[in-house]
């Protein structure tokens, strides 16, 4: 029976959504997680990560204990794929190890840029997928051939409830640092006050600034937390429309919040670029190309009945963006199995 090592980032749960694809694959799995910025990311290490003026050689030495760490679970394991969720972690020396006797796919968990590390190991990988379509024409002008693999759905997880929408306007993902979405969502709660919005996110922490976290505003509207990944199915099975507004480093790819607003089956607004137009062909989700835009949409929106629209975008995305359609994919690069 084929067997595939999984290493990834522990970030929500995506690494457990890939390794459920492989099995129902038939794939025997076993999945290594790390930390960020250091691994293990423990108090001590958070403390000396902080504290040290030079963590250079904090960072090299947990570099160094993970790789041989994920060396020796390789050989005891002996999978005949490794796939790697980012790997920002690995090095080249690891992979290599890995090549003697088993296929290496890699795939970036986001904007390559972003990650200089990862894309530094994509010259060494039988595949490298980028979740982002334009880091395909950016690694092809360094000559490195890559493959263009989206996000999913993780259907274990994102699934429609019969519940009653009592949420009418919905934001969940992450705010602090993106001034962008803070804005924009601050105009649609000025803008919808008398309806019930609710935002989850943290955007203001306590440990960066206690005063405004404690004076922060609308505490019944933000939320002010992060939420896990089955309480956030649930919130968007209250909501009658569903915010997306994407990263700048996006222009022709999709968040996961794309797949999971959708796989929930509910009603999604999202920001426009060519690959979501390409994916809802048939308004299956609605697409706004502006700040302005959004807003009158939304006004559009909570006067209408979604429903037969994100039915639509449900079944699309059953049908074509699981985690089990992109693990296929993978396989059918690597020439495992034939789709």
């Amino acid at each position: 029976m084929n067997k595939v090592l999984i290493i990834g980032p522990s970030f929500f749960c995506y690494n457990h959504s890939i390794g459920c694809a492989f099995e129902e694959l038939e794939y025997v799995v076993r999945i290594m997680e790390y930390d960020e910025p250091i691994h293990p990311f423990s108090l001590k290490n958070k403390i000396l990560n902080k504290c040290l003026p030079r963590n250079k050689g904090l960072k090299k030495k947990c570099r160094s204990a993970f790789n041989k760490s994920v060396v020796n679970i390789f050989t005891e394991f002996n999978p005949s794929l490794v796939f790697v969720y980012n790997g920002d972690i690995l090095d080249t020396e690891t992979i290599l190890i890995f090549k003697k006797t088993s296929k290496v796919a890699i795939w970036a968990l986001d904007g390559i840029k972003r990650h200089p590390q990862s894309e530094a190991l994509a010259p060494f990988a039988d595949a490298y997928f980028c979740f982002e379509e334009s880091d395909v024409e950016y690694l092809k002008s360094k000559g490195i051939h890559s493959y263009f693999l989206p996000q999913a759905c993780d259907t274990n997880i994102y699934h429609p409830i019969n519940i009653k929408k009592d949420i009418d306007i919905l934001f969940v993902g992450a705010l602090y640092a993106y001034p962008n979405r803070i804005r924009i969502l601050r105009r649609v709660v000025s803008t919808f006050s008398r309806y019930n919005i609710q935002i989850y996110g943290v955007y203001k922490p306590w440990y960066k600034n206690p005063l405004k976290w404690l004076f922060r505003e609308h505490r019944c509207i933000y939320k002010n937390c992060s939420v896990p990944p089955e309480e956030v199915n649930l919130l968007y099975n209250r909501a009658r429309i569903c915010i997306n507004i994407h990263h700048a480093q996006s222009k022709n790819g999709a968040n996961p919040k794309v797949f999971e607003i959708s796989g929930s089956g509910a009603f999604q607004l999202v920001d426009w670029n060519p690959y979501i137009e390409s994916v809802f062909q048939n308004n299956e989700v609605a697409m706004y190309h502006s700040e302005d835009e959004l807003i009158d949409m939304i006004e559009y929106y909570l006067h209408q009945d979604n429903t037969e629209s994100a039915e639509k975008a449900y079944r699309l995305i059953m049908e074509k963006h699981t985690f089990v359609n992109r693990m296929n994919s993978v396989l059918k690069i690597l020439d495992f199995r034939k789709c």
